[in-house]
């Protein structure tokens, strides 16, 4: 994207998921644009319901959204990336229901806390993360589209990452291992900060729960975009590869941020899927 401000906001989507500069080059050019646009969008809500710690500013800043995805259809939007998105007759076939469906969601779950069990933090991150995904096979493949194995892809892919962020996040209300996996392996909230056998061990169950959920969403057979199919093919790797390291925590950070051959496999996969269930 040549426009400045927008490509600000793509940026901050390939930081967090840097595998996808390597998928750029599998999407079509004439509706590449578009597609980043979309991806970026929804890195910024998540950013919103994640990234703010103070709830009533996330509230304010998701309540911005669903006011300016109410108007963007008329107005064609504020903000550089709805104006991009808008200008697409894509948008226009997507129903105002599901455009608006991420960002309720997200203010829904703004205070929740800690899920009890593996089960309940799922179903949880699933209304936000399942909304995305819709949003995004409405998008691509239009609004009738099939979105379960999409929405699986998106909330797992996110308990990944949100496990990435285990001692960042300790001290915060919703944490990324849920309370029965707290005291199966007798951890309390401050010694997620550090490294020890038990936290070894949590980490590693939840990566194996994880990693088996993704391969069974994959095999759906559903259609998933050249972004989703590719973040859902490596947070997969990430996570089998992690749970089985003798530190899966820093074998979880390793993967993340790594790319190559396997990267560009994954995505050329991703890109043919995509193309053939479109």
């Amino acid at each position: 994207m040549s426009d400045g401000a927008t490509q600000s906001y793509v940026d901050k989507w390939l930081a967090v998921q840097p595998q996808q500069r390597i998928a750029l080059g599998f999407v079509d050019v004439a509706t590449r644009d578009e597609h980043v646009a979309l991806a970026a969008f929804e890195q910024e809500l998540i950013a919103s319901a994640y990234g703010i710690r103070e709830p009533q500013v996330a509230a304010a800043k998701l309540q911005w959204w669903a006011e300016e995805l109410s108007g963007a259809t008329a107005s064609g939007g504020r903000h550089p990336l709805t104006k991009v998105l808008f200008a697409s007759a894509r948008a226009r076939q997507v129903p105002s229901g599901i455009w608006l469906a991420p960002v309720l969601a997200a203010m829904a779950q703004l205070e929740q806390g800690t899920p009890s069990d593996f089960d309940a933090q799922v179903a949880a991150a699933r209304h936000m993360h399942g909304a995305l995904a819709a949003l995004e096979n409405a998008w691509w493949f239009g609004a009738d589209a099939p979105a379960e194995a999409a929405t699986r892809v998106a909330t797992l892919s996110h308990l990944v990452f949100a496990l990435s962020r285990l001692e960042l996040d300790a001290e915060r209300e919703r944490l990324p291992l849920p309370m029965s996996r707290l005291a199966r392996h007798g951890l309390s909230r401050a010694q997620l900060k550090d490294d020890s056998p038990a936290r070894r061990d949590a980490v590693r169950a939840q990566l194996g729960d994880l990693a088996k959920g993704l391969r069974a969403a994959l095999a759906l057979g559903e259609p998933l975009s050249t972004f989703r199919g590719l973040e859902g093919r490596t947070a997969l790797a990430t996570a089998h590869g992690a749970s089985r390291a003798a530190e899966p925590f820093a074998e979880l950070h390793r993967r993340q941020s790594r790319t190559g051959p396997a990267t560009a496999f994954r995505a050329w996969r991703a890109a043919r899927r995509a193309a053939r269930l479109g």
